[in-house]
């Protein structure tokens, strides 16, 4: 008889790709997939554990859906991902609710560890995954690069919880790619924690736009984004490509998290404030857009180092930009440093640093009303009444929306809008038929 099973992803999009991955083999094992907590007979949660607000998250989510067991059909509770890496002896004990943890490995064997003992703990060491069932709408897709890092950030655990940077193979890539492009996915979004690394590991040299180029020549996607792009590592060749290949989104994901050559350097970064600003200039004049996030709030971070990482944001005018107050990690270098920031200093950082962007986005949607911009319907938004989609320069769940009006729109396809308004980070418009200066 067939099992009900619901999953539940959180975290980031790498995860996501593990959570699609998992849905086809769960498939292929014969559970039914069920969104009805109620009536399912497995419940798998896929957790991160980045900082302590995701983990208080997961668990939260772990004991909301473990009530299911006393009101519901639920059997099994599954925790997989980043969770039970990171607190791999601890978790049995603590969470009693779960029936079994999963670290990061080989999910072809999912539905054995399910039907299998209890509290078994697995971490695989083959994360290289070509079949998913999509979570996504169908005409966007993620494909993960590689796993894990080598960038020894002192206020990071990626590197203790997914182990060092494993590229996968150009070869198994493009053969993923070509399922997702058969499936009818428009647009590839590559992802990894540091995209920009991609090869080292296996080539010897880094080969990021060999990858992009063979997708290019093998595939029919209409765009391919880039996410996570370190700065150190984005070359003139990269720069070039992406400013003039048709295909490629105008737009990279530049994580900088500070400015300042002092704070740079107690978090570990390579780059530092001169190369950040050469970057910054080169995107700008080949009309990249760029987003970035930032940590205020670092150990030791001064008033005066604050302000030169507003100076750098007010100058330069980030399109699109993350916020985030310093989270103290247990087990990182940076957990270990003397003075700490306040709490409260940590707050009221990160709201002028807000407020700053929030100014900046509404001077650049003001700028855009009158204008008419290519946008690729994803969405309705019924209490607006209003279809939603997204521009060249946003990428999906993290950047801005707009919101417009038409008479007929069709998932995934472009069109042309004129904006006549915006609200808070989000734009307003109406379907025209021909763009206008």
């Amino acid at each position: 008889m067939n099992k009900k099973v619901t999953i539940i992803s959180l975290g980031c999009d790498k995860n996501r790709v593990d959570t699609e991955n998992i849905m086809y083999n769960l498939g292929r094992g014969g559970y039914t997939y069920t969104d009805d907590l109620a009536t399912a007979d497995v419940a798998i949660i896929n957790t991160c554990a980045f900082i302590k607000t995701a983990e208080k998250e997961g668990i939260d989510v772990i004991f909301d859906v473990a009530k299911y067991k006393e009101t519901g059909s639920l059997k099994k509770l599954v925790v997989t991902g980043c969770l039970p890496m990171r607190y791999k002896e601890q978790l049995p004990e603590l969470l009693p609710e779960v029936d079994v943890f999963v670290g990061l490995g080989d999910y072809s064997s999912i539905c054995e560890i399910i039907d299998g003992q209890d509290k078994l703990f697995v971490d695989g060491s083959d994360n290289r995954l070509q079949k998913r069932v999509l979570s996504t709408p169908p005409h966007y897709a993620y494909l993960k690069i590689a796993e894990g890092c080598d960038n020894k950030c002192t206020y990071c655990t990626i590197p203790s919880i997914r182990g060092r940077y494993r590229s996968a193979t150009i070869e198994s890539l493009i053969e993923e790619a070509r399922f997702l492009d058969d499936s009818g996915v428009k647009e590839l979004i590559l992802v990894a924690q540091d995209v920009t690394n991609y090869g080292y590991d296996l080539y010897g040299e880094r080969k990021l736009v060999d990858l992009i180029k063979q997708l290019l020549a093998t595939c029919s996607f209409e765009k391919i984004r880039l996410l996570y792009c370190y700065p150190e590592l984005i070359t003139d060749e990269l720069i070039e490509l992406v400013a003039n290949e048709p295909r490629i989104a105008k737009y990279m994901d530049v994580p900088l998290q500070h400015v300042s050559n002092e704070v740079l350097r107690r978090m570990g970064r390579k780059s530092n404030k001169a190369s950040i600003e050469r970057i910054f200039q080169k995107l700008k004049e080949r009309n990249i857009a760029i987003r970035t996030t930032f940590i205020v709030g670092f150990p030791g971070e001064t008033d005066a180092q604050f302000e030169e990482l507003k100076e750098f944001v007010e100058r330069y005018k980030p399109d699109r930009l993350g916020i985030f107050a310093y989270s103290k990690e247990d087990g990182t270098p940076a957990s270990r440093m003397k003075e700490q920031v306040l709490k409260n200093t940590k707050a009221k950082r990160t709201n002028e640093l807000g407020l700053i962007a929030k100014k900046l986005n509404m001077e650049r949607n003001e700028a855009l009303i009158g204008k008419v911009l290519e946008v690729r319907y994803e969405d309705i938004d019924y209490d607006k009444n209003l279809f939603v989609g997204r521009t060249d320069s946003d990428a999906p769940d993290i950047d801005c929306l707009v919101y417009f009006t038409a008479s007929f729109v069709q998932i995934g396809e472009m069109y042309k809008v004129k904006i006549t308004g915006y609200k808070d980070y989000d734009l307003i418009g109406e379907v025209v038929n021909e763009f206008t200066e």
